[in-house]
């Protein structure tokens, strides 16, 4: 069982940056793969990034890449995503999800574990 919670939200100018750091629960943490996703009013939740165990394979969606960064820490049980450049567009609510599995995998019904979600709104 793992328990995830998210922190960092908030209110930020475009072109501004944010950090948002997902702390869990479990003694496992390190066995699993760690995502964030997010979902705009109206519109389905989407992949952001994904990392490995170690951290050290990651993959992103188009929208962010060169932008946003995830990164893990397992020793402090908590995945981070540093946003830089954002954009209105980037409003939404991001999520950040856990999955038992060593594979990349940018599908949310694939995770087994999710945060409430930690609000970002992007002003022009």
């Amino acid at each position: 069982q793992v328990q995830l919670v998210e922190s960092g939200g908030g209110l930020v100018q475009a072109g501004g940056s944010l950090r948002l750091s997902c702390a869990a629960s479990g003694r496992t943490f390190s066995r699993y793969t760690m995502a964030w996703f997010r979902q705009a009013p109206g519109k389905e939740r989407e992949f952001v990034a994904v990392a490995s165990w170690s951290g050290g394979s990651t993959r992103y969606a188009d929208s962010v890449k060169g932008r946003f960064t995830i990164s893990r820490d397992n020793a402090k049980i908590t995945v981070y995503l540093q946003m830089n450049s954002l954009k209105p567009e980037d409003t939404a609510v991001y999520y950040c999800a856990a999955g038992g599995f060593a594979a990349l995998r940018t599908g949310e019904g694939w995770y087994d574990y999710w945060g409430q979600g930690t609000q970002v709104t992007v002003s022009s």
